[in-house]
């Protein structure tokens, strides 16, 4: 990246400020992730599957449709499990870029949580010690809480990829 100034510039420039589309566009693809899917065809998918296809009279989008997709679901589930996770795991954008709470994600709305539950009890005058640590155990119990429904929606979605993952992972990896 050229950096955060003309990257506000850019998103900026393009009306992508207070838009939903902000969350998705600038994160929409990945170098790492394309190098990972082009080394996984490459290894898997061989030349003479082609040549058998195209003698068969099989055009390239059939080919890629009939063909290597089928073949294809480990790095297809391990590059929607990367995607997914990024984007969920995502607030730093919705931080600079939308302003309106409205459009704010689910990982904002809890750190804006989160910061406001960090008033320091113990600052104000008059409040009996009993009455600041049920207020520190609440804290506490809310900032767990928050983490655990944060967390479910990804934590629900791997064990439907979690066959394909370590095959898709190791795509690439040097073997010793």
């Amino acid at each position: 990246g050229g950096g955060m100034i003309p990257t506000y510039i850019l998103i900026n420039k393009l009306g992508l400020i207070n838009n939903r589309l902000v969350m998705i566009i600038p994160g929409a693809l990945s170098v790492w992730n394309v190098i990972i899917t082009r080394t996984y065809f490459q290894t898997t998918i061989s030349n003479e599957l082609l040549e058998a296809a195209q003698l068969d009279g099989c055009s390239d989008a059939k080919f890629i449709i009939k063909v290597v997709i089928p073949l294809s679901g480990a790095i297809i589930a391990v590059i929607t499990l990367f995607y997914a996770v990024g984007h969920w795991n995502a607030f730093f954008n919705a931080f600079i870029y939308l302003n309106d709470k409205k459009l704010f994600p689910l990982q904002l709305i809890l750190r804006e949580v989160l910061v406001l539950s960090e008033i320091d009890v113990s600052m104000i005058a008059g409040v009996r010690m009993e009455e600041i640590e049920a207020r520190e155990g609440i804290k506490e119990l809310l900032k767990y809480s928050l983490i655990v429904a944060a967390s479910a929606p990804v934590l629900c979605m791997y064990p439907f990829v979690q066959k394909y993952f370590v095959k898709g992972v190791m795509i690439g990896a040097i073997k010793g």
